[in-house]
C-alpha cells in the first residue's frame, strides 16, 4: 500500500487557497507565480501545488486537468473535490471507507500503519493533516454513494418479459366458427353463412346438419 508523499506544512490559507482557484481563469500552468497572484506569496502556500498533483489537478508540468476545470464550476466542486481525495489516498478509504470522518489521530496511526515505517512521526502528523483540511473542504454525501446498477438498454426487464410472452387474444365463443391449432396460433376468426334450400322435409335439414358438422369440426 501506499500514500501520496506530497502533505502540506501549514494548512492555514488551505480554504482560502481552493476559494481563490474558484474564483480565477484557469492559468495556462498554475505556477508559483500564479500562487502569488492569487495573493499568497508565503513560502509554506507554494506546497499546495504538489497537493494539487496528488488529487490530480494538475498535471506534473502545472498544466491543469480537466478535473481542475470542473472543480470551477461552484455547483460540484466540493464534489469533485471529494471524488479527487478518494482517488489520491484511496489506500486510506481501504482501510476505512468513511474515513473522511475520521480525527487527524486516527488518520495519522492508519497512515503509519500502512506507509510502514517510511515517515517520520512529523511528516505523519502534516500528512494527517493535510488530510483532515482537505476533507472539510469536499462533499462526500454523494461521492460516498454507490453508483446504482443500471441494466443494458437493450436488455428486457421482466415485466417486459412477461408482457411479451401473453398469448394472442383468442376469438369469442360466441358467433366463432371451428378452430384448429393453425388459427388458434393466429387468432383467426370467421363466420360461415348458409342459405338453406326451402324443403318441408325434415329429414333434409337433418342430413345437411349433420354433413356440415362432420366436415367443420
Amino acid at each position: 500500500m501506499s500514500l501520496p508523499t506530497a502533505y502540506l506544512t501549514s494548512a492555514k490559507n488551505t480554504p482560502s487557497i481552493f476559494q481563490a482557484i474558484q474564483g480565477a481563469q484557469a492559468p495556462t500552468r498554475f505556477t508559483m507565480k500564479f500562487l502569488e497572484g492569487l495573493g499568497f506569496a508565503n513560502s509554506n502556500d507554494r506546497a499546495t501545488i504538489n497537493v494539487l498533483k496528488t488529487l490530480g489537478f494538475l498535471e506534473d508540468s502545472g498544466i491543469p486537468t480537466k478535473r481542475y476545470h470542473e472543480y470551477l464550476d461552484q455547483s460540484q466542486s466540493s464534489t469533485v473535490l471529494a471524488g479527487a481525495i478518494r482517488e489520491a489516498y484511496a489506500d486510506l478509504f481501504r482501510v476505512n471507507r468513511a474515513a473522511q470522518t475520521m480525527t487527524q489521530a486516527d488518520v495519522k496511526n492508519k497512515m503509519k500503519t500502512l506507509s510502514e515505517g517510511q515517515f517520520t512521526d512529523r511528516v505523519l502528523t502534516q500528512m494527517a493533516m493535510t488530510f483532515t483540511t482537505l476533507v472539510k473542504l469536499g462533499d462526500f454525501s454523494e461521492s460516498s454513494t454507490p453508483r446504482s446498477a443500471v441494466a443494458p438498454p437493450d436488455s428486457a426487464t421482466s415485466e417486459e418479459l412477461e408482457t411479451t410472452q401473453q398469448p394472442l387474444p383468442q376469438p369469442s365463443q360466441a358467433g366463432a366458427g371451428p378452430t384448429n391449432p393453425l388459427t388458434a396460433r393466429l387468432g383467426l376468426m370467421y363466420n360461415i353463412n348458409i342459405h338453406l334450400p326451402e324443403s318441408r322435409d325434415q329429414a333434409v335439414y337433418d342430413a345437411l346438419f349433420k354433413a356440415l358438422k362432420e366436415h367443420l369440426t
